[in-house]
């Protein structure tokens, strides 16, 4: 039987995105029009799969996407919407506002190609980004044990979910694709001996992006 279960979805497309900024907390204007029509879509889909089982509870990050993905997706639930600071992404310090090639020709890299090492000044580290995001998703789990829980996401949110339940080592160059709009879930298994494991159910899916979309009734 399932016990706990967790559905990350990344927010919709940001102007951020489309400009190729770092989109830290100064430079986080919000969702385009169609980062709109991609959460809309997201929301119709888990309003039809979820009517026998809704959501316990639904966490969003503090910058202005997040909480925009998450209104949406609280209007269509009926859930109410918790922003929690702990969900925020990476820090980016001087790199916030500035365009990614330039930080990455400066860090050689992305953020994860040295993971012990800032990518700008005042950053993150990769690796002390994802031991922080992951101590509080094992604090969520532990205090909704047996709930169902809706995220409104970072992509480096459901990787911090995935290091942490796969219990991948730091550092390991390997890397998942999170799309805009996408839906990933966890489920934790319990068997008839009292056997406990946590399943990986879906990953990146966003086969409701190509389906036409109707609007969840308020």
């Amino acid at each position: 039987m399932i016990t706990t279960e967790l559905v990350f979805v990344r927010h919709g497309e940001a102007q951020c995105n489309v400009d190729g900024l770092v989109g830290g907390p100064r430079t986080c204007t919000g969702l385009t029009n169609r980062g709109y029509d991609q959460v809309e879509r997201v929301a119709h889909r888990l309003a039809a799969e979820h009517q026998d089982r809704p959501f316990d509870a639904l966490y969003a990050g503090p910058r202005l996407r997040l909480i925009q993905t998450g209104e949406i997706l609280s209007q269509a639930l009926r859930v109410p919407l918790t922003t929690d600071a702990r969900l925020d992404g990476p820090v980016h310090g001087d790199a916030d506002g500035k365009p990614w090639p330039e930080v990455k020709t400066a860090a050689d890299g992305g953020p994860h190609a040295h993971p012990d090492t800032p990518w700008a000044l005042g950053s993150d580290t990769w690796n002390g980004y994802l031991t922080r995001a992951g101590a509080f998703l094992a604090q969520l789990i532990d205090e909704h044990e047996g709930d169902r829980i809706l995220f409104a996401a970072h992509g480096e949110t459901v990787i911090a979910a995935h290091t942490l339940l796969l219990g991948i080592p730091f550092g390991t160059p390997s890397g998942f694709t999170v799309t805009h709009g996408s839906i990933t879930c966890w489920q934790h298994h319990r068997n008839r001996l009292e056997q406990t494991r946590w399943i990986l159910d879906r990953h990146n899916d966003t086969s409701h992006q190509l389906l036409p979309v109707t609007k969840v009734a308020s």
